[in-house]
């Protein structure tokens, strides 16, 4: 008993240490991670599905790592102002047309594009407000 006891400390304690090396950008990315999976259940999912699949020919699939990350300074445009341009992923063509998001905030478009990113197979890092606010003046 004692030495189970002894052991699961040690463990609790080995834990907290490597929890705690981690550095700010690993924490601010779990973080955005975080919130941006709230962020897409409330935003995105209805259409995009709760595994990113996508909905028919109407909503694309966020599963298609390649081309998340060729269009990545994209996807805050997309989110914010919505789109009515088909898109074509793996020979597939989407119609539908995607709301935009007035009232998400570059922070709330950050911490989606984290949670999109590096979900459904797709592993991309952190993105940060700054770069929101640089792919917005991009937006055509």
């Amino acid at each position: 008993m004692r030495k189970t006891l002894l052991t699961t400390l040690t463990l609790a304690v080995i834990a907290s240490i490597i929890y705690s090396c981690q550095n700010a950008d690993e924490l601010k990315q779990q973080m955005y991670y975080t919130n941006g999976r709230d962020l897409y259940i409330k935003h995105c999912q209805n259409c995009h599905g709760a595994n990113g699949e996508g909905l028919g020919k109407l909503a694309p699939p966020l599963t298609d790592t390649l081309f998340l990350k060729q269009n990545k300074q994209k996807l805050a445009c997309l989110i914010k102002n919505g789109s009515d341009t088909t898109v074509t992923i793996h020979n597939q063509t989407y119609e539908g047309k995607m709301p935009d998001n007035p009232q998400l905030f570059n922070i709330d478009i950050a911490q989606l594009i984290v949670y999109i990113t590096n979900t459904y197979g797709n592993k991309q890092g952190i993105y940060k407000p700054e770069q929101v606010t640089e792919d917005l003046k991009n937006c055509r």
